[in-house]
């Protein structure tokens, strides 16, 4: 089944041209079916990329998912614009009233300030609290999921002595959990960010689950026993060259930073780099429409 977004949307071009089954509003409005109604929190500064990303791995289900953006009132986006959030962005202050089977909170690179220094994390608070009563499932993905740690559970993030930056093989904790079914007992993913968060605080916590890890980059999925909140430390929704873009950003702007690790081939930049974690992104998005939001979710919200 398709995903269903706005005819206009950039994205939308991306995702055809891949050959993956869009919808526009007047066709789904046609079906006789309970579509998933997915709200999207997309905090990254480049947020077309983001939005394709994530639509991608949506899209590839056999579920119907309407699509609903939102972005903060309170922080002026610099890198995308106006136009672009008035036609295809919400706030919550339009969907307070709203029920949504699902949400995803995105990354944002804010992570050298702590929570409460950011100028929108009042507004997140709110997101996050109102979420409890109005979504049925939401995943966290690298500082979002940071953030829900922090606002749900009490963990803080902590700094890392260098930046967290490459693909990195991660091992299955509980392999029979619906979230990892059917992954490899080993997989890549992708990381990109300056902190971390504690895998013994995170075992230690009554309410949360451990369900991979990584020797090099720490803790990756976690997952509460209530299974409201899923919580994803990397970056498995990334292009192939995503991570590579990052790099050459950095360099442009005379940062100190390193080759991304086991990502291009012989460590050389001037190849291109292999995606090796693009089946364990769509078993993880698929897993969660399908187990988290579609078998949880009431077909009519009281």
């Amino acid at each position: 089944m398709p995903i269903n977004i706005p005819k206009k949307l950039p994205a939308r071009e991306i995702l055809e041209n891949e050959n993956i089954f869009v919808m526009d509003v007047e066709r789904a409005n046609s079906q006789d079916i309970r579509p998933l109604n997915i709200l999207i929190l997309n905090l990254m500064p480049e947020k077309e990329k983001t939005e394709a990303q994530l639509l991608r791995l949506l899209g590839n289900t056999p579920l119907q998912v309407n699509i609903k953006f939102l972005h903060t009132a309170s922080h002026e986006s610099k890198h995308v614009s106006k136009s672009h959030l008035e036609q295809f962005y919400t706030t919550l202050e339009e969907v307070k009233k709203s029920d949504f089977d699902g949400m995803i909170i995105t990354g944002a690179p804010i992570e050298h300030l702590d929570f409460e220094e950011v100028n929108y994390w009042d507004e997140l608070t709110e997101v996050m609290e109102w979420s409890k009563t109005h979504v049925t499932s939401s995943l966290h993905i690298c500082w979002g999921a940071q953030a829900a740690l922090y606002y749900h559970y009490g963990i803080d993030k902590f700094e890392l002595p260098e930046k967290c930056f490459g693909v990195f093989r991660h091992q299955i904790n509980h392999p029979t959990i619906k979230l990892v079914r059917g992954f490899d007992d080993e997989f890549a993913a992708p990381h990109s960010r300056h902190t971390s968060v504690s895998e013994e605080q995170i075992k230690s916590c009554d309410d949360l689950i451990l369900l991979s890890q990584s020797d090099e980059a720490g803790p990756f999925i976690i997952i509460s026993k209530d299974e409201k909140h899923i919580m994803v430390t990397g970056h498995l929704e990334y292009d192939a060259v995503t991570l590579g873009q990052e790099y050459q950003r950095d360099c442009s702007k005379g940062l100190d930073i390193c080759l991304p690790e086991h990502y291009y081939p012989n460590n050389d930049p001037n190849k291109r780099p292999l995606n090796q974690w693009r089946s364990h992104a769509h078993l993880l998005f698929s897993n969660w429409l399908n187990y988290y939001v579609y078998q949880e979710t009431p077909y009519k919200w009281d």
